[in-house]
């Protein structure tokens, strides 16, 4: 046996024991940002989410799709237009946002993970009404039909993923008079994760996660609880959009979820660096790290 086959064998084994402590277990995982876009790394990411629907982990992808939703636009020479980083979302942009979204976004995802193995299946909040929405309420602009999420009914959820499928969630949702409203996809991931009291959450992001020093990249702060998790918010070191993602965290946790995780979709294989080796690679925020 060579070096390189004792590096392997030493990896399966690392990963043996989170492989039993995580069958069965429940994890949402929101997907967005440029890692969508490179179709190498979107290849890495579909086949780490298959091998975790093969190891038994019940997985719910929740998905955005802001870069193809502009593409469009600027075809149809719409302007896209945002305000604190929320999309400005008249009915015309709603009709393109929904057909990008559950067309053309949701449907290569699921193709995808199907063809990697996986029995994925696309749904948004139309379908049996697992989402309704309510309108965001901006102190300065009308948002249109930017909204957030009101209610989540995880029934069909469950009974997905007790038949082994694996959901694919597009950010859209209808309101109580079921007009459509297009959805922050964080915000999506973290109300199905709350709905479900998932195992983990995780954020697939254009980030490493948190950082000690902003400016350098190597200052990545493996673990957090939420005692210094709002110290580092008092102190300024955690800022700017990373602000509301860990503050999002820690309402997930304080609602059920048991550990979040925020990485960087841009690199191969950084789920299953993050979820299977003792290491990892992102940070992971929970109630009770050191």
């Amino acid at each position: 046996m060579n070096i390189n086959d004792q590096q392997r064998v030493s990896i399966i084994s690392e990963a043996l024991p989170y492989l039993r402590e995580f069958r069965g277990k429940t994890f949402v995982i929101k997907y967005g940002g440029s890692s969508m876009v490179n179709e190498e790394i979107k290849q890495k990411v579909i086949e780490d989410i298959a091998l975790l629907h093969y190891a038994g982990v019940k997985v719910v992808l929740v998905h955005g799709g802001g870069p193809e939703i502009n593409q469009m636009l600027d075809r149809l020479n719409i302007k896209s237009q945002f305000k604190d980083g929320l999309r400005i979302t008249n009915q015309e942009t709603m009709e393109i946002v929904e057909m990008i979204l559950t067309g053309k976004v949701q449907k290569d995802l699921v193709a995808k993970l199907n063809k990697a193995g996986a029995k994925a299946i696309g749904i948004c909040g139309k379908d049996a009404n697992h989402m309704i929405a309510k309108k965001v309420e901006h102190p300065d602009i009308d948002l249109g039909l930017t909204g957030e999420i009101k209610k989540i009914n995880p029934e069909i959820l469950q009974v997905l993923m007790k038949e082994d499928y694996l959901p694919v969630i597009s950010s859209i949702a209808p309101d109580s008079n079921f007009i459509s409203h297009n959805i922050n996809a964080d915000n999506v991931a973290s109300e199905v994760a709350i709905a479900l009291k998932a195992e983990k959450l995780i954020f697939l992001t254009d980030t490493a996660g948190v950082l000690e020093d902003s400016n350098n990249p190597n200052s990545l702060i493996q673990k957090l609880n939420i005692e210094k998790a709002l110290n580092l918010i008092d102190k300024g070191i955690i800022n700017g959009g990373m602000i509301p993602k860990v503050k999002n965290s820690i309402e997930c946790l304080n609602k059920g979820v048991h550990s979040v995780h925020i990485l960087n979709g841009k690199y191969k294989h950084v789920l299953l660096l993050e979820i299977f080796t003792q290491s990892g690679v992102g940070t992971m925020i929970s109630k009770n790290n050191k």
